[in-house]
């Protein structure tokens, strides 16, 4: 879309606003099919849906009743998301872990699986995805030591059609006869349970609740498992495969072509489900179908997407300590000993933190630059290790952290930065006081479009970064925001909402800086600059 562009973005103005009525972290985004748009939020997990024809008027909702006690095992508040269509259906995904249908032009239900047992405090808050006749989801709760899977259920009827677990038997991971066949040396058959100590893999995380994407010729759909658990390394040796993997896996029978591990022994709480781009450029001389995976350790991977090769592994920031570099024909990070977080060391300076330098945002790809425009989140940490036992339904962490932003960028936390992956240099890179949490979303009017937690929306210019038009919005962004068309005229739609991992002590009135997993020591001054609402702009 390119009626918005960088002539007249600085003409853009609300045309309408919506409030959901809900409290607490707004992520993801709105979904619009069809002349309508569909609003999801945080628990309770509303959905509403508003004809764009006339948005003073809401069509339809869907409040589902869920136990309120959900929200107790749910990791760094209770946000959800986004919402899928496919085949006259919507689909969302409770706190309560179930996945539902909904015809999206009444909003009944029409059918509900339960994907996942907050009893054992599995939940799901991420975006489903709609693939073929498949719709795809996930599962959260790897800080209470939840095994990690990724179900595939059929539109139809919910019927399951398949689920790949991160840890165990290869039957259970479902490898393909010809697993990692391109790239043995990232291991193959059998390591889902040789890397671990004992059973510790039944309770050893991975889990999914972040983003996927599908490449519909190769038919192979992409996505990151997330950190084991628990936190304390010293508490599972090992690689602990196949946590914090980028796996490339065929859609109909789930079967997985290639997994490459990020960060094996994950000592940090670097859970790489972060999204991935898809693109085909032209890099080492030969043109490739590539995947792009900004990670929370620090790395931007590209892989070659047909068959997991690894193309290129470049610090995010320079800042990036944990590791010195990158062994790429062995495909796996140098560590620098000194921010181990074993037992017997006391680690200062950890950067980049547990949330990592990039989190759960939607970025997004400029085709015609063919630059990655990613939102970072420059914090580093302090982390301290103790052990402790295995109770189901209860944090299965080990590990306090005091967090703080990255030194040397004058006390921001946030950058929106545009990375070249041919050229693996930084074209430009914008401050900001804090993260850019949401993510972004390129337009081919030459824009890039982000919020920020202080609750701005932005247009830079894609060319060098520079601001174009902001807004400021009524509460802080952790969404990403997205533009559509109707009727002949481009809109851009956001949600506010702070909360999250970022906004936890905000939203919950917590002033230990190491409470909410570390969060609130590093964003102390954010309720300065935002407070807590609910909606759409």
């Amino acid at each position: 879309l390119t009626q918005i562009n960088r002539s007249n973005v600085k003409n853009l103005k609300a045309a309408w606003t919506f409030s959901t009525g809900v409290l607490h972290g707004h992520e993801g985004g709105p979904l619009v099919v069809n002349g309508i748009m569909y609003i999801h939020t945080p628990f309770p997990n509303i959905t509403y849906a508003i004809d764009l024809d006339n948005p003073n008027k809401i069509l339809w909702e869907h409040k589902p009743k869920q136990d309120a006690s959900v929200r107790a095992v749910a990791c760094c508040d209770v946000v959800n998301r986004g919402l899928a269509y496919g085949d006259g259906k919507i689909f969302k995904t409770q706190l309560d872990g179930h996945i539902v249908a909904l015809d999206a032009k009444t909003g009944k239900e029409l059918w509900k699986m339960e994907n996942s047992d907050p009893k054992v405090g599995s939940t799901l808050t991420q975006a489903p995805m709609v693939v073929e006749d498949m719709v795809i989801v996930g599962s959260s709760g790897a800080e209470l030591g939840v095994r990690g899977y990724v179900t595939a259920y059929r539109i139809k009827d919910g019927k399951q059609v398949w689920r790949a677990y991160a840890t165990g038997p290869d039957e259970d991971i479902l490898l393909a006869d010809d697993f990692n066949m391109a790239n043995p040396h990232y291991g193959q058959k059998g390591l889902g349970t040789s890397t671990w100590e004992g059973d510790a893999w039944k309770i050893g995380g991975g889990t999914n609740w972040g983003w996927y994407a599908y490449d519909p010729e190769l038919k192979l759909m992409y996505y990151g498992s997330g950190n084991p658990a628990p936190w304390n390394e010293t508490m599972r040796p090992g690689d602990n495969k196949w946590t914090m993997a980028i796996w490339g896996r065929d859609v109909k029978t789930g079967k997985a072509k290639f997994a490459f591990q990020k960060t094996p022994h994950d000592e940090w709480d670097y859970a790489g489900v972060n999204w991935i781009g898809l693109s085909d450029q032209v890099v080492d001389g030969k043109k490739q179908k590539l995947l792009t995976h900004p990670d929370r350790n620090g790395i931007v991977y590209t892989l070659n997407r047909e068959n997991g090769n690894l193309v290129r592994a470049d610090k995010i920031d320079p800042s990036v300590n944990v590791f010195k570099g990158y062994d790429m024909k062995k495909g796996v990070p140098i560590r620098d000993p000194e921010y181990s977080t074993r037992m017997d060391h006391l680690a200062k300076g950890i950067c980049p933190s547990a949330m990592g330098y990039h989190n759960q945002g939607h970025d997004s790809i400029d085709k015609k630059r063919e630059l990655v425009m990613l939102g970072t989140n420059m914090i580093c940490m302090d982390w301290e290790p103790f052990m402790l036992p295995y109770r189901a339904g209860q944090f299965f962490v080990g590990a306090t952290l005091n967090m703080y932003a990255t030194p040397g960028n004058n006390g921001n936390v946030g950058q929106v930065k545009a990375y070249d992956v041919k050229t693996s240099k930084f074209k430009w890179v914008k401050d900001e006081k804090f993260s850019v949490w949401g993510g972004t979303t390129s337009t081919a009017g030459d824009l890039v479009f982000y919020g920020t937690l202080d609750g701005m929306i932005k247009a830079v210019d894609a060319d060098n970064g520079k601001t174009l038009w902001e807004f400021k919005l009524p509460s802080g962004v952790i969404g990403h925001p997205v533009t559509y068309e109707h009727k002949g005229k481009q809109y851009v739609a956001i949600y506010y909402g702070v909360g999250g991992w970022p906004g936890v002590g905000l939203v919950f009135d917590l002033t230990d800086p190491t409470a909410g997993l570390g969060a609130v020591g590093a964003f102390k001054e954010l309720q300065q600059y935002t407070k807590m609402g609910g909606g759409m702009m």
